[in-house]
């Protein structure tokens, strides 16, 4: 529903006709849609209480750690509403970060309405978490890996077999509505020498310092956020206003520009200046408290950023380095890992996204290099 409720209106009312496709509109409108909808979340905000604005993956580990699992139901709301006004709006934002809350307060709710133990009430949690990343990007084990890695930080069979069963059913719905087309599109992939492993350690090494970057700036503009909701959000929709007028490209969740990143069909300055600019408005975005989500975003720097070693390598190393989209593709799963703290998740979500065996090998090298970078 929360999915539907981006795409529909948008494929309506965008000239193109796809949800993705911000680029088509007038600069007038790139400017202003941003900013109506920062304002027309502060003013939802301004009426909620405090705690009831909090949203996110964030939020989710905040109360499973401090308060056993019970999300409140306002929360829920409050993440279900906004995230679908930042998305339409075309702020830089992820539909992901929203799901895994969604997913995570309904397993939460309906632990709490069948007044189970608190033990059972976080197990549904991660079943709830399981299924959101499942469904987001079509890759059931991904989903599994994710909830133990991140939300139980552990792995028991009493804990895995129930998160299996949600992460399928997650899966099997996803593709009832979707159909069975992956979430990118993932050219053939394939090393084509040993002497690629000095790109593959600078690309780690890239994700790594981008990632721990991504963290910083969230950390501390948090911190020097203004207090007043309607100045905090009236900075983030300038922002993404002004950045649209400029590059189009950062408005929305911005998997078309992925997807060409993958195929190798964007420049190396392009890469650059996507990468770079979608790092900083997004972290500024969540930093400021934007009711939206990272993980798209972190994808999007990481094929980005990828590409570009890819691009470096085909310059330094023609007959060595593989193609563009390869670097891309091992970025994507460097660059969330790291963010996320999160390594086998990452791995697995490169497995069942590109369905090739052959790239897991390099993957572990960046991926490890990334995680211990950040």
């Amino acid at each position: 529903l929360f999915r539907l409720a981006i795409e529909v209106p948008l494929d309506a009312l965008l000239p193109s006709g796809h949800h993705e496709e911000f680029e088509t509109l007038k600069a007038g409108i790139r400017f202003f849609l941003p900013l109506s909808g920062a304002m027309l979340v502060a003013a939802l905000f301004y009426r909620l209480s405090p705690p009831s604005r909090v949203v996110g993956i964030s939020h989710v580990l905040e109360r499973l750690k401090h308060h056993q699992g019970h999300m409140p139901t306002s929360n829920f709301l409050t993440q279900f509403f906004a995230g679908i006004i930042c998305a339409l709006s075309g702020q830089s934002t992820g539909r992901e970060g929203p799901a895994v809350h969604l997913g995570a307060a309904t397993g939460s709710i309906m632990g709490r309405k069948f007044e189970l133990p608190s033990h059972h009430v976080q197990l549904l949690l991660a079943c709830g978490v399981a299924a959101a990343i499942s469904a987001s990007f079509n890759t059931p084990i991904a989903g599994v890996i994710f909830a133990m890695e991140v939300i139980i930080v552990g792995y028991k069979l009493t804990s895995l077999i129930p998160v299996i069963l949600a992460s399928v059913t997650g899966a099997l719905l996803t593709r009832m509505v979707y159909g069975h087309e992956p979430a990118f599109t993932v050219p053939a992939l394939h090393m084509h020498s040993l002497l690629e492993f000095p790109f593959l350690i600078l690309e780690g090494l890239l994700m790594g310092a981008l990632a721990a970057l991504f963290i910083w700036v969230c950390f501390h503009t948090a911190q020097k956020a203004p207090k007043s909701i309607w100045q905090r959000f009236f900075i983030i929709g300038l922002l993404n206003g002004l950045l649209a007028l400029f590059i189009p490209q950062m408005m929305g969740i911005g998997y078309d520009t992925v997807n060409l990143a993958l195929l190798g069909q964007l420049p190396w300055v392009a890469l650059f200046i996507f990468a770079l600019a979608k790092l900083l408005i997004t972290s500024l975005n969540l930093g400021l408290g934007q009711p939206g989500g990272a993980i798209g975003p972190m994808l999007f720097i990481g094929a980005c950023a990828g590409g570009l070693i890819g691009e470096m390598g085909s310059y330094f190393a023609p007959n060595e380095a593989s193609s563009t989209g390869y670097y891309a593709m091992l970025g994507m799963a460097a660059m969330m890992s790291a963010c996320l703290q999160a390594p086998l998740t990452g791995l697995m979500t490169l497995l069942e996204l590109t369905s090739n065996v052959n790239i897991i090998l390099p993957a572990m090298l960046v991926v490890v290099i990334a995680n211990l970078t950040a």
